[in-house]
């Protein structure tokens, strides 16, 4: 399992013209989903995104996490985040997850997120998705769990 984290001011997902989710200061995390994954691998992207220290300090440092700043969660399901780029000039997309395992584990990821914090929003799984983001820094993180 693979997210991408960026640290933002606002960020906000659209369908169909209508926002599903909303965020103020927070992370934008883009979750994709391997074909391997588990909900044990999803605990631990989890456990890295809400522990993962990207908010400054006093100091100016980055020393918080996201629920030492009490910040959003904003969880949006991008598939082509687990895409193959090493060769050629097309993405290979083999080592995704198919569909409704996909779906799964984003469900289960999203339900436990918001078991751990109280303010997750998230983008519509599978839908063509139009997401807005300030990025503060910008501040951009790879992770994997």
């Amino acid at each position: 399992m693979k997210g991408l984290i960026q640290r933002v001011s606002e960020a906000s997902v659209r369908v169909d013209g209508g926002v599903v989710g909303e965020i103020g200061k927070g992370i934008l995390l883009l979750l994709g989903v391997e074909k391997d994954d588990s909900q044990k691998s999803a605990d631990r992207l989890l456990n890295k995104v809400l522990s993962y220290r990207i908010f400054d300090d006093e100091s100016g440092k980055m020393n918080l996490s996201l629920k030492d700043v009490d910040g959003a969660l904003l969880i949006v399901s991008q598939f082509t985040i687990v895409a193959d780029t090493k060769k050629g000039l097309r993405p290979g997309f083999s080592s995704g997850a198919a569909p409704e395992h996909g779906r799964l584990l984003y469900e289960y990821f999203a339900r436990q997120a918001a078991e751990l914090n109280s303010k997750v929003e998230l983008g519509s799984y599978g839908a063509d998705m139009k997401v807005s983001l300030i990025n503060d820094g910008p501040v951009t993180f790879m992770l994997e769990g």
